[in-house]
């Protein structure tokens, strides 16, 4: 082999390992932003009643969460956050089931909030299934609608995917971290240094209650087009929402997003009469 070539692929191959082990000892700072709270920090909201529970779902981990209440609630909403601050700020976001009667349980990760134990991604799992078990005593499933945002949305596939809620909602979802991180740097075959990949594609396979994507159009940091080859994961089941203009963290900014929520909860079931529709019509001309 020639000398230069060999020398050009030493360095390459260098380069690669350097940026592979970057990956592999910081990815945590990279996919986790977390907001650490006070054991004494009270949480409070306008318009919204929550209580603070934590748990303990193995022994080291203690994971705390809030619960908002209504009145005769029609079901139960878990809600799986993005992957910064806490449920302190995340907290707000409560309010848009809350308006439609359902009550919200929304975690913080290990690490986040008041949660605390050693994170890594099959813990974030088992935390996930744990706190959906607790749900599941005191709501049926068919009244538990599991919602995940950004990156709470590998969980929420997955939680959908190994049990039998009622809906399954994910807002800006990721495909996966794997393709996240390819989208960034395309030369690097980051697989062998991912220690967090969230397969939400492959856990939809497995989904099989109805499936309700909603994306910005204009999310730059995980393109439409994610949310379009999510959809055709499981097509049957799935109807995707674009939200025109929307961006990754402002999609709520938009009326047409709390417009889809409301269409999303309704519980009126509509039936098609095919004959009286062009769904069978062949159209030669």
């Amino acid at each position: 082999m020639n000398v230069d070539l060999y020398f050009i692929i030493t360095i390459i191959v260098i380069i690669i390992l350097a940026i592979g082990l970057l990956i592999y000892f910081f990815q945590h700072k990279f996919f986790f932003q977390p907001e650490k709270l006070p054991p004494d920090f009270k949480f409070a909201y306008e318009h919204l009643k929550a209580d603070e529970k934590t748990v303990e779902p193995e022994s080291g981990a203690k994971i705390n969460y809030l619960h908002f209440q209504v009145d005769e609630p029609k079901g139960v909403v878990i809600y799986l956050k993005g992957n910064t601050k806490s449920i302190k700020g995340w907290g707000k976001f409560a309010i848009d089931f809350t308006r439609l009667g359902y009550e919200v349980i929304m975690m913080d990760y290990r690490g986040f909030g008041k949660s605390t134990g050693k994170r890594t991604v099959e813990a974030m799992k088992r935390d996930s299934q744990f706190i959906y078990d607790i749900v599941k005593n005191e709501f049926s499933e068919e009244k538990i609608v599991v919602y995940g945002r950004s990156l709470g949305s590998g969980f929420a596939a997955r939680l959908a995917a190994k049990n039998n809620p009622r809906l399954l909602i994910l807002t800006s979802p990721l495909y996966s971290l794997l393709r996240t991180i390819h989208r960034y740097l395309p030369f690097m075959p980051a697989k062998p240094f991912l220690r967090y990949n969230i397969p939400t594609f492959q856990y939809l396979k497995n989904v099989k209650c109805p499936v309700k994507i909603i994306h910005g159009s204009d999310d730059r940091l995980v393109p439409i087009k994610t949310a379009v080859d999510l959809s055709e994961i499981n097509p049957k089941l799935t109807r995707l929402y674009v939200i025109l203009g929307a961006g990754h963290i402002n999609v709520h900014h938009f009326e047409e997003y709390h417009h889809v929520m409301e269409e999303i909860f309704d519980e009126r079931k509509t039936v098609i009469d095919k004959e009286k529709t062009s769904l069978n019509v062949r159209h030669r001309n």
